[in-house]
């Protein structure tokens, strides 16, 4: 039977490699209608678009997504969890120690080869490779201006997975065109014919990018909307930056860096909006250098085309746990759905954050919420209480915190913002109330400055690297406005701007940042539970209560530490720097050989 293009392409992601097939019985060898034949396709322009669609949807469903092709998690998209729960700057959370168990592996470092976080992040990453190597296997060669652009908007697709492939596993296989499924490749480093190290690796992923660049459309303005969701020049030099960055090539950062910055069709958006930046009304706005757009498909059912390729039920784990409240503070800035608060905050990054940015900062306030924040000052929908002063919400049963046993696990003080949905952001609950609806969220232009003010650090620019680190400060409405900078100041004003963005575990990593290292070994140790004195005074056995405002006579909440874990937790030097590839994927490939440590 010939083989045959389906409007769903199917993939296989067992070794690291994918394939398309399909093969039946002599008698079942009839004509298909309604599909394309492969040799009929991957000729024209019109082809090359098509193809180009499935690798968008690929890296949309597989990367940013939930990895709906591999059979992936319904509560949580892998990339945010794996990107962000290994920082020191959160807190894996939830209605107590056994909820939430794939996020708090991550974040107290006791998963394995087994973990499904990381498996369904690699595979996903695979599946997604493959079908930017179905476009380059066919238009590489291109010769229309179409088909190189299409062949280049993939190539730097492809260059972003490696980008996260190489961070998280080190030397993972280089697959450049799609393989035979019984392909056993090498880890890039140990590949026979081009080995690469991960040095190498990095700087490849730069010079895919730039190579690309010449045949990308570039932002029309800073108002295109369109060039803002997929891949463009800014993009592929954004990456091409970030990659020379992260292989200590800071002269190439610089001159990648640059060119984005020169081309004038990206701008921070005022303070003011900054908090858009993370909800549907900042899709596509001046500040988003690449995010993946986010349409329903019309060509399938609500669930296929809509709910199964959105963040479903993330909205819901990333929410403050509303049953612990006596009303959730945040129900009618969300809409009224539940949360079931799988993210908290470090008391000393929040505190830190605070005494860096003040009260009036925009950035602090779309980014963390403090507890007297939420109780007090969020509308509840409710006379009774919305007409109450503070003095009286300060005493009242008819709010706060009401679970006596575990109050809110994994918390402090300060309460994650950033990430919670808005009401808008389901466009009337259109498809759900847990359904929403903004892009998915690559690169800022923020990064951009960030990382080109360090490249300037680095190679002793330091005037330059003011001049935009203070643009970043003073965006933010930050108190907080350096005078002289240096690698600190950086590293400290990009853990407050790109909090949860997928940066921090990547930088404490190539940083060597040892004060983060040293928290990252105690992760686990002792938990943080956040309570309300109304409902549950302190115990004679809580260990280090610690009131928020320094005593019981002018607080109503206060925190407790645990040791509640029953394994092995925290970061250990020589193992974690990478993750452990699956071991479903080593059990068939005998060829890639497991990471240190592991």
């Amino acid at each position: 039977m010939k083989k045959i293009l389906f409007s769903t392409i199917l993939a296989l992601a067992a070794t690291g490699t994918m394939t398309l097939t399909t093969s039946c019985e002599d008698q079942l060898d009839i004509e298909q209608k309604g599909v394309i034949y492969t040799e009929n396709f991957y000729k024209t322009d019109a082809d090359a678009e098509a193809a180009l669609v499935a690798a968008y949807e690929g890296f949309m469903c597989n990367v940013v997504g939930r990895n709906h092709d591999g059979g992936g998690p319904s509560i949580y998209t892998p990339l945010k969890l794996i990107l962000n729960e290994c920082g020191d700057d959160v807190l894996a959370a939830g209605a107590n120690s056994g909820d939430n168990t794939f996020g708090i592996m991550l974040n107290q470092f006791y998963y394995d080869a087994e973990a499904e976080v990381p498996k369904h992040m690699y595979t996903g990453l695979y599946h997604s490779v493959y079908t930017c190597n179905l476009v380059l296997d066919h238009f590489a060669k291109g010769t229309t201006a179409v088909q190189k652009r299409c062949a280049a908007e993939a190539r730097v697709l492809r260059a972003y997975d490696y980008f996260l492939l190489a961070n998280l596993w080190g030397t993972p296989p280089l697959v450049t065109q799609a393989l035979d499924p019984s392909a056993q490749p090498f880890n890039c480093d140990k590949d026979p014919e081009h080995p690469m190290n991960h040095q190498q690796l990095i700087e490849w992923i730069a010079q895919e990018c730039e190579n690309a660049a010449n045949d990308l459309d570039e932002r029309k303005s800073k108002d295109d909307k369109d060039g803002a969701v997929k891949v463009t020049k800014g993009f592929a030099y954004a990456l091409a930056g970030k990659a020379y960055l992260f292989a200590g090539k800071y002269e190439e950062a610089k001159t990648a860096l640059k060119k984005v910055i020169d081309s004038e069709k990206y701008d921070l958006v005022p303070g003011e909006k900054y908090a858009d930046n993370f909800h549907i009304e900042g899709d596509a706005n001046e500040e988003k250098v690449f995010e993946v757009n986010f349409e329903y498909n019309t060509g399938k059912s609500n669930w296929g085309g809509m709910i199964q390729r959105s963040s479903w039920m993330e909205t819901n784990y990333w929410d403050w746990r509303a049953d612990h409240f006596v009303v959730s503070p945040n129900k009618v800035y969300c809409g009224g759905v539940d949360g079931w608060g799988g993210l908290g905050v470090p008391q000393w990054f929040g505190d830190e954050f605070y005494k860096n940015d003040g009260d009036h900062s925009y950035r602090l306030n779309a980014t963390l919420k403090h507890i007297d924040d939420a109780v007090y000052h969020m509308p509840y929908g409710k006379k009774e209480i919305d007409n109450m002063t503070d003095e009286q919400k300060k005493i009242s049963d008819k709010i706060g915190i009401n679970d006596p046993v575990q109050g809110l696990y994994g918390n402090s003080t300060w309460l994650a913002f950033k990430q919670i949905m808005r009401a808008p952001d389901t466009q009337g609950k259109k498809y759900g109330d847990n359904i929403r609806l903004n892009n998915y969220l690559v690169m800022r232009y923020a990064e951009v400055l960030l990382n080109y003010a360090e490249a300037c650090i680095q190679t002793g620019d330091l005037d330059e690297a003011k001049k935009y680190i203070n643009k970043i400060q003073e965006r933010a409405g930050s108190k907080t406005v350096s005078e002289t900078v240096d690698m600190d100041v950086l590293m400290k004003e990009k853990s407050y701007e790109l909090w949860l963005e997928g940066c921090r575990w990547f930088d404490i990593m190539r940083w060597n940042d040892t004060k983060a290292k040293e928290r990252l070994t105690k992760a686990g140790t002792v938990v943080p539970h956040l309570f309300d004195k109304v409902f549950r005074a302190p115990k004679a056995d809580d260990q280090d209560v610690t009131w928020e405002h320094g005593s019981e006579a002018n607080s109503r909440f206060y925190t407790t530490n645990t040791p509640e874990t029953n394994f092995k937790v925290g970061f250990k030097e020589g193992k974690h720097e990478f993750f452990p590839y699956p071991q479903t994927v080593l059990d068939k490939n005998p060829n890639l050989k497991q990471n240190p440590g592991w």
